[in-house]
């Protein structure tokens, strides 16, 4: 059993743009699409954009060019084919609130899908006018998470299914960049570490809790820029504890 679990988000972490925003360049929404969503309720907001993006002649063969060529953020490259020489010691799984057409699209593209043992995301398929289509990953209590997708109780509960089958990680890592990497990264125990990207939302919230409520974020925090960073100091765990 590997002694590691890697938990990576999507947008902005492995690939160093929002998906979301990438489908739309070069095109203008009508102003209905414009505004805002409410709080909670991007995942309809898209289903929305999709279904628009659709009757302007956007089919799903498009859409997934665009997901292929999506650029990895820095030093992912080299994070992936470290990675690719421990497989043994290192469990992958993906957790984003995309969706897993362009989610699978880049991993494929990226030669990277066989090292993700596991893909969480928002489920996507073509209906029959030939649109591309999205729904909401589940249904939650979580005050804190968007409506459609708690990515600590996905984490939870995958941590729970893999104990149920006798496999329990030494230590846990979670890569991500955004505000709904907070949660899951909030339930990391003190032998864990977050990976958060520097500068962003998830690295502000922590930084926030450490500063108002210390010790409650039992984690290690290690920011990065650059992926490498994150390879470096795996490297460095191996070579202490392997």
């Amino acid at each position: 059993a590997p002694l590691f679990l890697l938990v990576f988000d999507f947008d902005e972490t492995l690939v160093d743009e929002n998906s979301d925003d990438s489908v739309l360049r070069g095109r203008a929404l009508p102003e209905p699409l414009r505004r805002p969503p409410a709080a909670g309720s991007y995942n309809r907001h898209m289903q929305r954009v999709l279904a628009w993006l659709g009757e302007q002649g956007v089919r799903p063969a498009e859409l997934r060019t665009v997901y292929e060529t999506l650029p990895l953020s820095p030093g992912v490259p080299e994070l992936l084919r470290f990675l690719s020489k421990h497989r043994q010691l290192f469990e992958l799984v993906l957790i984003s609130d995309a969706n897993v057409f362009g989610v699978e699209a880049k991993l494929g593209a990226a030669g990277a899908r066989p090292l993700f043992r596991k893909i969480f995301s928002n489920p996507a398929g073509v209906d029959r006018r030939g649109f591309l289509t999205l729904g909401p990953y589940h249904s939650h209590k979580c005050p804190r998470c968007p409506d459609n997708m708690c990515k600590g109780k996905i984490l939870r509960e995958y941590l729970e299914e893999r104990a149920g089958e006798d496999v329990e990680f030494r230590r846990v890592f979670y890569v991500g960049d955004g505000a709904n990497d907070f949660c899951p990264a909030g339930i990391l125990r003190e032998t864990d570490v977050a990976f958060p990207r520097k500068g962003y939302p998830m690295h502000r919230l922590i930084q926030e809790r450490q500063e108002e409520q210390p010790g409650t974020f039992r984690a290690a925090v290690v920011p990065w820029e650059s992926a490498v960073e994150v390879a470096r100091y795996l490297q460095e765990l191996l070579g202490r504890e392997c």
